[in-house]
């Protein structure tokens, strides 16, 4: 008498998806992002070693504390990358591309020991005439776990169409986070303002800056393969596009792993800082930002800054705003030299002619910056 056996069938394994696709996405919904993170102090210093900041609110408890800081106030740079990034497993870690920053903005001092978690709402989502995508509007909102406000700031993402399967169903219904006039300086800044006395510092006051004064970086940083995926998992940036390199063999237009945007835009800014905000007090916002190019491991960034506005704020200080674009291998002075419109808006341009390919971010910044000490 014989006997058959047979083979358990194997496991069918749940593959969780995250982020949506077009058709997932309402106008109106709010998602209440995961993560909840303390900024430590390790956090900070990690970020000011890795970004040659010249800000000296953001790098000396000293300076900021004659400002009137309990302390020295945490970037916000790490502020909104920590935002964006936070917002990735709910909006779009099946994104095919970031296409804006609208209207970010700094209302209030973030510290180490703080804990931030973001919300972000849905303002619209409309497919495009292909077919096969569309554009994804959101507002998203870090905040302390006191409910302090410390970055508010809209953004695009073009993501594919269709709806995901696999996601988790939320825990939580988001409610939408409703601020009224967001301030741009925080509380410590939007009275009497009293500057510290220093000996030192980096050249550049408000007196210093005219508009249509363009201001090149002659020193690029090159990014590193192993620091680019750091910095994006200390973000908490879930998007494999970032670190996963058999998912970008087929999914990346670099086939390879493709640099975080927020931290292109983190070291073009930073790059630039002490040209143009060694003596700045407050980040007032950045706007019209967009990244016309994609980076990977290897490249050189550049940073280059045109003033574009300037208005006396108090007596000690003044509002100065520029218009920063980030190259890739190429400097911005030698891209100026050939002709190149550096300064016009990528994405706008019709005709293929007048495109600087080299182009991977461009953003409008507005600082607080000291007049000169009499």
């Amino acid at each position: 008498m014989s006997s058959t056996s047979h083979s358990p069938s194997p496991p069918s394994p749940r593959s969780p998806r995250y982020g949506r696709l077009l058709s997932d996405f309402s106008k109106g919904e709010t998602y209440e992002h995961p993560w909840d993170v303390t900024i430590d102090a390790g956090t900070i210093a990690l970020f000011q070693a890795s970004f040659l900041d010249a800000t000296p609110t953001y790098a000396s408890a000293a300076f900021a504390g004659a400002l009137g800081f309990r302390d020295r106030p945490v970037h916000p740079l790490l502020l909104l990358n920590l935002g964006l990034s936070f917002s990735v497993h709910d909006v779009s870690e099946q994104a095919i591309a970031h296409l804006a920053y609208i209207d970010v903005r700094f209302p209030n001092a973030c510290y180490a020991g703080d804990t931030v978690r973001a919300s972000s709402t849905v303002i619209d989502s409309k497919p495009a005439s292909s077919g096969d995508r569309g554009v994804v509007h959101v507002r998203t909102v870090l905040e302390t776990d006191a409910g302090v406000p410390v970055c508010t700031f809209e953004r695009k993402a073009l993501v594919r169409a269709g709806k995901i399967e696999g996601r988790p169903e939320a825990p939580w219904t988001g409610q939408e986070r409703v601020l009224g006039d967001v301030p741009r300086l925080p509380a410590e800044l939007r009275e009497r303002i009293t500057l510290p006395t220093r000996k030192g510092g980096f050249a550049g006051f408000y007196e210093d800056f005219a508009v249509g004064d363009v201001i090149a970086t002659d020193v690029g940083k090159t990014v590193g393969e192993s620091e680019h995926m750091q910095l994006t998992a200390l973000v908490r940036n879930s998007h494999p596009l970032h670190f996963d390199e058999v998912y970008c063999k087929e999914n990346s237009f670099a086939k390879t792993r493709v640099v975080y945007g927020g931290l292109v835009l983190s070291w073009v800014t930073t790059l630039a800082s002490r040209d143009t905000t060694g003596n700045a007090l407050w980040d007032l916002g950045l706007d019209a930002g967009a990244h016309p190019g994609g980076v990977v491991g290897g490249d050189t960034l550049y940073a280059t800054s045109k003033v574009t506005d300037k208005k006396d704020h108090d007596a000690l200080t003044g509002i100065v705003t520029f218009r920063v674009v980030g190259t890739k291998n190429v400097p911005g002075h030698k891209l100026l030299a050939e002709g190149k419109d550096l300064f016009g808006a990528e994405l706008d341009k019709k005709d293929p002619a007048a495109k600087v390919k080299e182009k991977c971010v461009e953003i409008t910044r507005t600082v607080l910056v000291r007049k000169r000490p009499v």
